[in-house]
């Protein structure tokens, strides 16, 4: 995200703990001012100066999330709204928040959902967004500007690599050994977006007048992009067609299957024109895991977060708590 930023001329600052700041694939982002901090331990002189904080970290996807329940909630709940109170109290004026679609969670066949949907979060992931949100808006002022993004399931290479999300990681498999398997019956649905146009949307929120985000909760992805998870793996095995598609089963059924309706972006940030579709998206981590060499290894070690989190904490880098010792 951070160079859609500055390519539109913001200044940016990162702010991370540094969980999986090995977990770079081919050249690094350009160097920027980094305040290396855990999320839980941000002060209002860490913000004062800035005019908008984006808010994205979080322990992130539900497997991570489930490893340790209470302490997401520490993190991706109260963090979150604490992130919140220091920038409000240091003067910050935009306060865009990442939360998920996830938050649907079981909603099944009940049609498109739109952002009036009710909630059925399924994980503490999940969970934890449902409940930023409902704290959020209540902090919101004529001069503290709150916004919520509720992002599909991410996809795309970037040079901060996951594999441990849907696309990602069936391409990865159809790369390394020609076999694309979908654990679950393949029947659940999925909203998908590229990483980038998450950045675009996010980028568009910063920047357009206060009215049109002010408590505004928006969809984030596109209305031709809710698949199925076969459908999924049906656009990985046109990008590798030599790999052989199975769908096992043998997960059992998912629940969390949702469709979404993305319309009201559309709408209220006309400046957020999304660019990727998951045949392109497959076609350009194909192309990277190729270029970049990804191996076994590296995929399985280096860009999972469960894994690189379960090893910090074997090698007693992190304690129960999630906290470097």
């Amino acid at each position: 995200m951070a160079p859609f930023f500055v390519e539109a001329g913001h200044d940016v600052t990162g702010l991370d703990t540094g969980y999986f700041a090995e977990s770079v694939m081919g050249d690094p982002l350009p160097p920027l001012p980094e305040l290396r901090k855990d999320l839980r331990d941000v002060e209002p002189g860490d913000l004062e100066g800035f005019d908008a904080v984006v808010h994205l970290a979080a322990l992130s996807n539900d497997p991570v999330g489930s490893l340790e329940p209470q302490t997401t909630y520490d993190i991706n709940h109260h963090a979150s709204i604490h992130l919140a109170e220091c920038a409000r109290a240091a003067g910050v004026g935009r306060y865009v928040y990442s939360s998920s679609c996830s938050i649907y969670g079981k909603s099944g066949g009940a049609g498109a959902l739109d952002e009036t949907a009710e909630f059925a979060p399924v994980t503490p992931y999940a969970e934890s967004k449902v409940r930023v949100e409902a704290e959020l808006f209540e902090l919101a002022t004529d001069d503290f500007v709150c916004t919520s993004m509720r992002n599909a399931t991410a996809y795309g290479w970037s040079p901060m690599l996951r594999t441990d999300i849907v696309l990602n990681d069936l391409v990865g498999w159809a790369y390394l050994t020609k076999e694309i398997k979908v654990l679950s019956d393949g029947t659940p649905w999925r909203p998908i977006v590229h990483i980038e146009d998450i950045s675009r949307a996010f980028l568009a929120a910063v920047e357009a007048p206060a009215a049109q985000v002010q408590r505004e909760a928006f969809n984030v992805g596109r209305d031709d992009e809710n698949y199925q998870v076969s459908e999924i793996a049906g656009f990985v095995k046109e990008v590798v067609p030599e790999a052989t598609l199975s769908i096992t089963g043998e997960a059992g059924n998912d629940p969390r299957s949702y469709q979404v309706d993305f319309s009201k972006i559309g709408r209220h940030l006309p400046a957020y024109q999304p660019a990727w579709t998951a045949l392109k998206g497959a076609e350009q981590l194909y192309e990277a895991y190729q270029r970049l060499d990804l191996t076994m290894d590296t995929f399985q070690r280096l860009y999972k977060r469960l894994p690189i989190l379960k090893q910090h904490r074997e090698q007693g880098l992190l304690d129960d708590m999630l906290r470097w010792t």
